[in-house]
């Protein structure tokens, strides 16, 4: 099995990520202590390396969704199959007009291997305060803990 070490690279960081994903998956079809331990020390490694380079604190939730969406090349259609929500839900997420819940929060966070906190943070959500004008005002919204 490969040894893994601090991360010191972005390209050794990205190789975590993918190892990560597919130990994942792994670990869902045939569980076992070993698996288990090694998804553990590869989550670790990856989130100190996140901490250090603090990429994720500068983007709201829902810039760090887009980007993350970006990323892995994902639609809009395929956020809401896996999080089992309409395309419209998924649109309102988007553009600020719904908040992130739990489920959302842990679904999103396991998908992209991103700790819970980096999407349970405040952000404004808009709300149409006029629907014959269409003036849109913003609204402090304080996502779940």
């Amino acid at each position: 099995m490969k040894a893994y070490t601090i991360i010191r690279s972005e390209e050794q960081y990205w190789m975590y990520c993918s190892d990560l994903e597919k130990l994942t998956n792994e670990y869902r079809e045939n569980p076992s202590d070993e698996l288990h331990d090694l998804i553990e020390t590869i989550t670790l490694l990856i989130e100190k390396y996140d901490e250090a380079h603090a990429t994720l604190k500068e983007l709201d939730p829902i810039q760090l969704l887009k980007s993350l969406m970006e990323d892995n090349h994902m639609k809009q259609r395929d956020l809401a199959q896996l999080l089992a929500v309409s395309k419209g839900h998924v649109s309102d997420i988007l553009n600020y007009k719904k908040g992130l819940s739990k489920n959302v929060i842990r679904l999103l966070s396991d998908r992209f291997k991103v700790r819970q906190d980096a999407f349970n943070r405040a952000y404004e959500l808009f709300q149409v305060s006029n629907k014959q004008n269409g003036n849109a005002e913003p609204k402090q919204v304080f996502t779940q803990k």
